[in-house]
C-alpha cells in the first residue's frame, strides 16, 4: 500500500466566521518555529511509526498541503517543507501533490514556488462567487479575484484545480446559490467539494446562531431546509455537467477525484503533520487492525513538543469505520469484498442498523451492495452515528484532513 502525506498549515490572514478548525491569525514570528517542528516531526517518523505500533509504506502517492492558508508562508518557508518531505519520504512519480489556498494569496512570487516544489493541484477556497456572501463571513477576496486565480494557475500549467463552494452562508438565496454553482460549470474545473454549512459553538458564526444573534449576520443565514435545497440543486446540476458526485461533498470530472482524500475513506494509511493532524497506519500487532494518532490542535502546545493522541483500532473498530467511511462514497460498500477482509459474518452484528437505516429510506441495499440514499447523504451524521458502538467499540468518528473536512450537517 501506498502512503498519504497531509502537512497543517495553520495560518491565516483572517479568521472566516464559519470557521472551525484550529487555524487562525498568528504572527508571523511563529512561523519559522512552526516550520522547524513539523519539518523535526518529518525527520522522526519512523520512530514514531514504530513507536505508535503502525507499519511505515515506503512510498507516497499523495501530499497535501492544508489549513488554514498555506501560501502565507514564505518561499522559503514552503521550500523547506516541501525539501524536507522529498528528503525524508519517496515520492512516487506522478504523485498528487495539492496545496489548499486563498484566493488573492497566489501571488508570482507564490506560484512559482508551488511549480518548484512539484505541486500539480490547487484547492481554492472560493465558498461564493457572489462578493456579498463571501464578504459577510470574512474571506477577502472578490469574484474577479478567483476568476484570475484560475486563469493564471492554467497558464502556469496546473490545470488539476478544486473549487470549495459552500451552501447555508448569510445572504444566500437560490437565486444567489445558482450563480455559484454555474460559475464552477462555467469555468470547467475538474474538481468541486460542496458544504452545507456547519453550526457549532467552534465557530464565531455557529456560536452566535445558537445564541439567536445578529452578529457576523447570523441572521441573514438561509435556513435548514433552504440549505438543503441548496445542497441537492448543486449536487443535480454539477451531476449534469459531467462533474459527478462520487463522494457526499465531493465532485469530479472522470479521472479527477481526489486521490488523497479518498484515502481517508477507504481507509489507506496516511500520517499528518502539524497541528490538529491525523494519521492512520495499519498494525504491527497481529492483533489490532490499525493505530490512529494526533497531535494537539493547540499552537503554543505543539510547537512546544506535545506529544501524540494514540488511539488502537480493533478489528470490530475497524469494521464500523470500514461501514461510515465507505458510505460516504457514492460506490457504497460491497458486501463481498467486506467479507474478503473481515470474515464471512461481516454483516450479522450491524443487520438490524441496516435494516432500520434502509426502512427509514436513507439507505439503498440490493444484494451485496449498500449505498446512501439521497436523503441519506442529508442526514449523513445520523446515519454513521448508528454504526458508532454498535459492535461495542466506541470509536470516535474519524476527524478528516485536506479536502472535506466540513461535515454534511
Amino acid at each position: 500500500m501506498t502512503l498519504g502525506l497531509y502537512l497543517s498549515v495553520p495560518f491565516c490572514r483572517t479568521k472566516c466566521t464559519y470557521c472551525n478548525f484550529a487555524s487562525d491569525v498568528f504572527s508571523r514570528a511563529v512561523f519559522d518555529r512552526y516550520v522547524d517542528r513539523v519539518c523535526a516531526d518529518i525527520h522522526t517518523t519512523p520512530e514514531t511509526a514504530q513507536a505508535a505500533g503502525g507499519v511505515l509504506p515506503g512510498e507516497v502517492d499523495s501530499l497535501y498541503l492544508g489549513g488554514g492558508t498555506p501560501t502565507v508562508l514564505t518561499s522559503e518557508q514552503l521550500e523547506r517543507l516541501f525539501g524536507t518531505v522529498r528528503q525524508k519520504f519517496h515520492l512516487l512519480p506522478g504523485a498528487e501533490i495539492t496545496v489548499e489556498c486563498a484566493p488573492g494569496t497566489l501571488t508570482p512570487a507564490a506560484l512559482e514556488t508551488l511549480l518548484r516544489c512539484g505541486v500539480n493541484r490547487v484547492s481554492l477556497g472560493v465558498q461564493s462567487f457572489v462578493d456579498q456572501e463571501a464578504a459577510a463571513v470574512g474571506r477577502l477576496h472578490k469574484r474577479t479575484t478567483v476568476l484570475d486565480d484560475i486563469v493564471r494557475l492554467r497558464n502556469a500549467g496546473i490545470s488539476n484545480i478544486n473549487v470549495d463552494l459552500i451552501a447555508g452562508l448569510p445572504h444566500q438565496t437560490a437565486e444567489s446559490w445558482q450563480t455559484s454553482v454555474a460559475s464552477v460549470i462555467a469555468l470547467g474545473v475538474p474538481h468541486a467539494s460542496v458544504y452545507m454549512l456547519e453550526v457549532d459553538e467552534d465557530s464565531r458564526l455557529g456560536r452566535e446562531l445558537i445564541a439567536g444573534g445578529t452578529k457576523y449576520h447570523a441572521h441573514f443565514v438561509p435556513d435548514e431546509n433552504l440549505t438543503a435545497d441548496l445542497y441537492e440543486t448543486a449536487c443535480e446540476q454539477l451531476n449534469a455537467a459531467g462533474i459527478a458526485q462520487y463522494e457526499i461533498s465531493n465532485f469530479a470530472r472522470a479521472g479527477s477525484e481526489s486521490r488523497h482524500n479518498l484515502k481517508y475513506w477507504t481507509r489507506q494509511p496516511y500520517l499528518g503533520f502539524g497541528v490538529d493532524a491525523h494519521s492512520m497506519l495499519r498494525a504491527a500487532d497481529d492483533g489490532l487492525e490499525a493505530v490512529r494518532f494526533s497531535t494537539s490542535d493547540s499552537l503554543d502546545q505543539f510547537v512546544a513538543g506535545a506529544g501524540l493522541n494514540r488511539t488502537e483500532i480493533s478489528r470490530a473498530a475497524a469494521l464500523e469505520e470500514a461501514f461510515f467511511l465507505g458510505l460516504r462514497l457514492n460506490d457504497g460498500i460491497d458486501f463481498e469484498k467486506m467479507r474478503a477482509e473481515f470474515g464471512t459474518f461481516v454483516v450479522t452484528p450491524l443487520r438490524d442498523v441496516l435494516v432500520e437505516l434502509a426502512g427509514a429510506g436513507l439507505l439503498d441495499w440490493e444484494g451485496d451492495l449498500i449505498r446512501l440514499t439521497a436523503r441519506g447523504r442529508l442526514l449523513s451524521n445520523n446515519v454513521f452515528e448508528r454504526f458508532l458502538g454498535c459492535g461495542g467499540t466506541g470509536v470516535s468518528p474519524v476527524p478528516a484532513a485536506g479536502g472535506a473536512r466540513r461535515s454534511i450537517v
